[in-house]
């Protein structure tokens, strides 16, 4: 019986990727597997990867000492102690974080949060739990899922790690950041978060790593970064899947849309 059971499983399998074959994240072309990429998406990534600055995770160009810091990260200081990503928003990288916060691709959640664990191996090996950067209740309502806490929730299983979904809150709802500069993103978030009572002894002494989908100026982490040492955090790192580096706009390619040998698995 069990022998029946599992051959009709497998058949039933078959049947499914014949009705709907697996499509590149990126693209949207056939792949061989579910959360895999095609050989164009995946050549056109980049990987951030040292040197980069030790707090905004940006990298240099050139050989750099350990713990030099960009020009940026000195005139600014951040409120958060320090910011990793996976890879640049460009490209199918930018088209996968936009499939999961628009198209309701939450499959890709796992994959992704994958990438962020390899990349945030450092600020991982010292934090104490994970929190995601939260919606306001109404876009929540009508989006229906955070895209932040499902990277969150993957990266806690990937990890280990245990993930605080009601750590800190939306108060108010915001405007759209996009097309917002830095310091108009900076004042749409002033305090737009806070930490509830109830959960402030979770957070006090601890070290909290903040995910998020895109680190685009750093305004929103930074807000969620003062709610969570004003309870108490002992320090806050930022992981967020991908980037935007400076001098490159965050703008959604419109052009493209969602989507534009062997795969590589994201």
């Amino acid at each position: 019986m069990a022998s029946i059971a599992f051959h009709a499983l497998v058949l039933i399998g078959q049947a499914g990727r014949i009705l709907f074959p697996p499509t590149c994240p990126g693209c949207r072309r056939h792949v061989a597997a579910p959360g895999t990429l095609c050989p164009r998406c995946w050549g056109g990534l980049r990987f951030l990867e040292k040197p980069w600055c030790a707090v905004l995770g940006t990298p240099f160009l050139y050989e750099v000492e350990e713990g030099a810091l960009s020009p940026q990260a000195i005139a600014q200081p951040p409120v958060f102690d320090r910011a990793r990503a996976a890879v640049a928003y460009r490209g199918a990288a930018a088209r996968i974080a936009r499939a999961l916060k628009y198209a309701d691709r939450t499959d890709l959640a796992p994959p992704m949060a994958r990438w962020m664990a390899r990349a945030g191996a450092e600020v991982i090996a010292e934090a104490d739990l994970i929190v995601a950067v939260p919606l306001h209740w109404r876009r929540f309502w009508e989006r229906r899922f955070n895209q932040s806490a499902e990277l969150a929730r993957a990266l806690a299983r990937e990890t280990g790690l245990p993930f605080e979904p009601d750590a800190v809150t939306r108060k108010r709802r915001t405007r759209p950041q996009v097309g917002l500069s830095r310091a108009e993103r900076e004042r749409n978030l002033r305090g737009a978060f806070a930490v509830p009572a109830e959960a402030a002894p979770r957070l006090r002494g601890k070290r909290v790593l903040l995910v998020d989908d895109v680190f685009t100026t750093g305004a929103t982490v930074n807000a969620v970064a003062r709610a969570l040492k004003r309870a108490g955090a002992s320090g806050v790192d930022v992981l967020a899947f991908a980037m935007v580096l400076p001098g490159e706009a965050w703008e959604d390619d419109v052009a493209g849309g969602f989507w534009g040998g062997p795969e590589e698995s994201i």
